[in-house]
This record gives C-alpha cells, sequence and structure tokens, in this order.
C-alpha cells in the first residue's frame, strides 16, 4: 500500500516519552492505565502532529508482587497509544521494528532505561528475583509509532514557533501550570499539550481551558497583545459519594 509521506505519520516514528507516575508489581492491577509524557514535538512537514508535553497511555497486563521462596515480582506493561494535536489516537509499540518469531528471537531494543525489558509485541515486561518490581516517574521511554497513521492535515495548524522565532513576531507567550500538573491545555477549543507548558498565541482574545479526569474543569478569556503572560491553574478535585479520597498528587 502506497502513502503521502507528507500526510502520514509514518511506521516506525520514534516518540520519546517519559513515565508520568511511579509503577510497581507490589501495587499494580491489571488492566491499570498508565500514562506518559511526550518529551519532544513530533512534525510532518511544517505541521505539529503530537506536541511536546502532550500524552500517551500504556496498560499494565500482568503484576504479581514478590512471593515466598526468593519468588520475584513481575509487571507487564503494553504501550497503547499516544495523542495528536487533533484528539485522534496514534497506536505505539516498544520497539523499532516487529519481527516474527519468540520473545527471545525478535527482541530488537534490549535492555534500556531504568533496567526497562521491551518486547517487540509492544510491552516491556520486567522480572527481578526476590524483590518487587518498580519502574520510577520520570523514567524514559523510547516508543515508536505502530503503523502507518494517515492525518487530515486541515485539522492541523504550522508547528508553534520557538522562543527565538517568536521574539520576532507579535505572538505572545504564554506559561500555563496547574496543580496538580499533567492536565490537558486547550486554546479555543484545540489541545496543545499539558501543563507545565508554554504556548505562543496570537494578538486577540483566547479561551484557554485547563482539564484533568476526576477534577473540575478550568476555564479563562485572556486578551493578549504581546510579551508574555504567566496562568496558574488551581484544579479542584471531585468526589464522589461512597468512593475514597484519592490520593494526594
Amino acid at each position: 500500500m502506497t502513502f503521502d509521506p507528507k500526510t502520514t505519520l509514518e511506521d516506525g516514528t520514534p516518540v520519546k516519552l517519559r513515565i508520568s507516575q511511579t509503577v510497581s508489581s507490589a501495587d499494580a492491577h491489571l488492566n491499570d492505565r498508565v500514562e506518559f509524557e511526550v518529551l519532544e514535538d513530533i512534525r510532518v512537514g511544517d505541521a505539529l502532529i503530537i506536541p511536546k508535553g502532550g500524552i500517551a497511555w500504556g496498560t499494565v497486563t500482568e503484576a504479581q508482587p514478590k512471593r515466598r521462596m526468593g519468588r520475584g515480582g513481575k509487571l507487564e506493561i503494553i504501550m497503547d497509544s499516544v495523542r495528536l494535536v487533533d484528539g485522534e489516537k496514534a497506536a505505539l509499540r516498544a520497539t523499532k521494528e516487529v519481527q516474527g518469531g519468540g520473545h527471545v528471537g525478535a527482541m530488537t531494543a534490549g535492555i534500556v532505561a531504568a533496567g526497562l525489558l521491551f518486547w517487540p509485541a509492544a510491552p516491556f515486561f520486567l522480572f527481578m528475583h526476590g524483590k518487587d518490581i518498580s519502574v520510577a516517574k520520570g523514567t524514559e521511554v523510547p516508543t515508536f509509532i505502530n503503523g502507518n497513521f494517515t492525518l487530515d492535515m486541515a485539522k492541523f495548524k504550522p508547528a508553534v514557533p520557538t522562543p527565538v522565532e517568536t521574539q520576532t513576531s507579535n505572538s505572545t507567550e504564554v506559561a500555563i501550570t496547574s496543580t496538580p500538573a499533567g492536565a490537558d491545555i486547550e486554546v479555543d477549543g484545540a489541545f496543545v499539550g499539558s501543563t507545565p507548558s508554554t504556548i505562543a498565541v496570537a494578538p486577540g482574545d483566547h479561551a484557554i481551558t485547563v482539564k484533568k479526569t476526576g477534577f473540575t474543569t478550568w476555564e479563562r478569556t485572556i486578551k493578549v497583545s504581546g510579551g508574555k503572560i504567566q496562568i496558574s491553574a488551581e484544579l479542584q478535585a471531585i468526589f464522589l459519594e461512597g468512593t475514597p479520597t484519592p490520593p494526594a498528587q
């Protein structure tokens, strides 16, 4: 099947991530969702497709705490997808190429980062003799786009200018933080990244929305005309009757 590289997020495109939470075989559960933060912008031509600060996801597919007789914990996390600027999700895998055969014969990534062992089918699987497995928050995880993903380029805007470029334009740099961090940022209804992030915004009135699952949505309309603006969003936790209080962020 042929494809146009100008309108396709190509199979094998590197996506550098870091895990946004500590995951341990001592307390992880099957089907737990694991969040990752995107560390670098991904562009196709001059269009920003995946923003730095964006979100990717994985799923725990096996979690066993350490057991008696020196039997260590097990932890397996399969990479799922990464969110694009237009809100769509592109599938991810943990190795550059997919090869046939069993795990040992097909392994292409080896042991990387903080002892992570990546399998070509997309999960990473860890085993340690006599101990629990823990993947610390902030651990960097190299992943790759899984399959050619066709883009509707009408939904993407040219990449946000770098700070050097914005100095010579009329754009305003808007630095957005939130408590807790890791919330989605939308400008005029379009997803632009996750907190904390600094974005370039054209002069005029703009609707800024900051939202995170489990918290009330924060919204403000700002008027920009140049210079720099700092925004700090305090998100309030949503407590449902009969549910436990969520852990501190």
